[in-house]
């Protein structure tokens, strides 16, 4: 290997060099490396870094994921530090560069090297979009946040975490605190102006039955609508928070103007179907304050 690996003409065009240590071991750019011998080349383009700690870090991180005693915290903080150190090593995943995506050029195409989120998941065992998920978890919870939960004995569930994330920075403290407190027992206790409360099911079968009694009065109170609407709004927030994945937004580059208008009209009329909504409501509640007086 040592005599193969030299500087590459710019013509034969490798798009993104592979990656070695000063004694000529590969770091990063198998495929690639393998691709350029299947074309017969003889010499490819190549980086010299001293990566050395950085792979023991990274071989570190990659064993501490196997322990079964991880918070969600720590997990989170571990692939943050994971994704620095990938991207240090593979620059081109910055860009978004998907799995399996290949630089065409006039002689070859080369496999470019994975995403950090598909080669975390595949090493995980997971799906690339958890991954994503518990980065942008990771990345929205405040240092203050973090610090209240590590130093809490109470165990903070993957989904409370991802829950607290998507709170302002100043409500994302106060929940967490109450959270550790055992003041409420899940994020979506946290500052609810309504009560659900009612009646408990021993089994499926009860439930069931109470869903299709048609005597059941299934009329809306203030708290089930509010419920409903709360509940619509958080399906709402983690359906979008999807299109701020990388996967996603490597996209945008390559909508056109037209197909731009044509998005931001829709969403126009999701805004005003939010305020006419607010405004009935609103008028409602004045209309009964003024009855009141």
């Amino acid at each position: 290997m040592k005599g193969s690996i030299g500087m590459l003409a710019s013509q034969v065009g490798l798009l993104n060099p592979v990656t070695i240590t000063a004694d000529y071991t590969l770091i990063a750019g198998k495929h690639r490396l393998e691709a350029a011998k299947l074309l017969g080349w003889t010499e490819i383009e190549c980086t010299v870094r001293d990566v050395s700690g950085l792979l023991a870090e990274l071989a570190e991180i990659d064993e501490n994921f196997v322990r079964k005693n991880l918070s969600p915290i720590e997990f989170g903080d571990l692939l943050l530090r994971r994704k620095e150190i990938y991207e240090e090593l593979h620059p081109k995943t910055k860009r978004g560069m998907r799995n399996g995506q290949t630089s065409k050029t006039e002689k070859s195409s080369v496999l470019e090297t994975k995403s950090f989120a598909q080669d975390t998941a595949e090493k995980l065992g997971v799906t690339p979009r958890t991954i994503e998920t518990q980065i942008q978890t990771a990345k929205r919870l405040t240092p203050e946040t973090k610090n209240i939960i590590r130093s809490s004995d109470t165990k903070v569930t993957k989904t409370d975490a991802l829950k607290l994330s998507r709170l302002e920075p100043e409500q994302q403290e106060d929940a967490a605190a109450q959270l550790v407190s055992g003041e409420i027992t899940s994020v979506d206790e946290y500052k609810k102006p309504y009560s659900l409360g009612g009646k408990r099911f021993h089994s499926m079968e009860e439930s069931i039955a109470d869903l299709k009694n048609p005597d059941k009065d299934a009329s809306y109170t203030a708290d089930t609508l509010l419920a409903g609407m709360d509940g619509f709004i958080d399906n709402f927030h983690h359906n979008f928070s999807w299109y701020s994945l990388p996967m996603c937004t490597e996209a945008y580059p390559l909508i056109n103007q037209e197909q731009f208008d044509y998005i931001k009209k829709r969403f126009a009329g999701v805004t005003l179907a939010i305020e006419e909504l607010l405004q009935d409501i609103e008028r409602s509640l004045i209309h009964e304050q003024q009855q009141g007086t």
